[in-house]
């Protein structure tokens, strides 16, 4: 399925790379479970996104990808304007 529009590099829909979908939770502090729950998939599915190519690889969906990213920024600009909350957020997220 190379042709398929989500599958090449330079298309802005793409699917990203299980080391990108690593990367981006990585640096927004998360664990694999938070960053999950962003995007109302399963710990497993996440998992799965990261893990490197091999039996059990699937490829993230562009459309959770670019959700993934607006949760990450919108979570980032709250923690820059009020970073007292961060801790609450972030037990928030943990509980539920």
């Amino acid at each position: 399925m190379s042709n398929h529009p989500n599958r090449s590099a330079g298309h802005p829909a793409r699917n990203p790379s299980p080391a990108e979908v690593r990367a981006a939770r990585e640096a927004a502090g998360l664990t694999q479970a938070q960053a999950a729950a962003l995007v109302y998939a399963s710990l497993r599915n996440w998992q799965q996104w990261e893990q490197e190519e091999g039996s059990n690889t699937r490829r993230m969906h562009p459309g959770l990808w670019e959700l993934f990213g607006l949760k990450v920024a919108r979570l980032a600009m709250l923690d820059a304007l009020d970073p007292a909350n961060r801790r609450v957020r972030h037990h928030a997220q943990q509980t539920g």
